[in-house]
């Protein structure tokens, strides 16, 4: 017996507090139906198995089968097939990061007020999911990182995966307590200057399942993370912090520790001086941060894009209004 609950109501009852509130926030988003609202819960709830898939470590579990098939559909309506540089442009504009430097990533766990910043094209080069909107952005998430965990030898530590605000926050402490831990501000940051100082890269990810917008800061190396591996493979998932590292000439010894540093192999030592390939790099700022010469610095390249530095984006915006 139900006693005065309807069915209904029941079954609602049953549903974690924090899926209730994803879905709410789903529903004042445009656009926002109700396939990419289960996409985004089978993400979320299921991030390792989803991660493990999109590796190539794991078989598809049956639970995702009707999404692989929705997603094959999709890119054959669009005359693409799995593999093909259409079908890696569809998946990247949906699934993406923004290689942000240390100080602009700093801004994004620091933040005392929502803030709503949308249609970010000009530093979000992708078609979707390029809004930031933080509700409760002091409401942070150290969770293990699913491309460490599904990896067969792991970089250490394994919480560095930062989710940042309000739905998300919630729902992955409710639904993974063992895999993370609700942190102050004061310890994102340094979770983000302890990975910078192991030389791995901050990305700001962004996909449409997860509301179309900012969702966390992955702290990522170049051995685990899935994202720059598809990069490599010509999945275009990762977009340049709108920086490119530059050489100050009278400094450099051509020591070559800023080569080994580099995550995308975008440097290398010719005639006893650092050369920087301006295509490959993505303007991180490790290269900078391990040159004991000081011979690097990052400059603003228009070329690349614009950079996702808040406190610039906010003045804009006010200044616009």
């Amino acid at each position: 017996m139900l006693g005065h609950l309807s069915v209904g109501a029941w079954t609602v009852s049953m549903i974690r507090k924090s899926t209730r509130a994803f879905w709410k926030a789903g529903r004042s988003v445009k656009g926002y139906f109700l396939s990419e609202f289960l996409h985004g819960y089978i993400y979320t709830r299921w991030p390792y198995a989803y991660i493990g898939v999109a590796k190539g470590n794991r078989k598809i579990p049956a639970l995702l089968k009707p999404f692989v098939g929705a997603l094959a559909w999709l890119l054959l309506r669009k005359g693409a097939g799995f593999g093909s540089p259409e079908a890696k442009r569809a998946f990247a504009d949906s699934y993406h990061g923004k290689v942000v430097p240390p100080g602009a990533a700093e801004q994004l766990v620091t933040l005392k007020e929502p803030i709503e910043l949308n249609d970010l094209e000009t530093i979000i080069p992708y078609a979707t999911a390029r809004d930031i909107l933080l509700s409760h952005p002091d409401h942070i998430v150290a969770l293990e990182c699913p491309c460490r965990v599904e990896s067969e030898n792991p970089c250490l530590p394994l919480d560095v995966c930062l989710i940042v605000g309000e739905p998300f926050a919630s729902f992955v402490t409710e639904h993974h307590p063992n895999q993370s831990r609700p942190i102050s501000q004061d310890e994102a940051v340094d979770i983000l200057r302890a990975e910078h100082e192991r030389g791995h890269v901050h990305h700001a990810f962004f996909k449409d399942a997860m509301l179309g917008r900012f969702y966390a800061i992955c702290n990522c190396c170049s051995c685990c993370c899935g994202a720059m591996q598809a990069n490599r493979n010509g999945t275009p998932m990762l977009a340049s912090s709108g920086f490119v590292a530059a050489r100050t000439k009278e400094a450099c010894v051509g020591c070559g520790l800023c080569v080994n540093a580099c995550p995308f192999d975008a440097l290398f030592v010719n005639e006893e001086q650092v050369v920087i390939d301006e295509e490959i790099c993505m303007g991180c700022g490790v290269c900078v941060s391990k040159c004991p010469h000081t011979a690097l610095v990052l400059r603003r390249a228009p070329e690349r894009g614009e950079p996702l530095i808040l406190s610039e984006l906010m003045a804009r915006a006010r200044s616009s209004n």
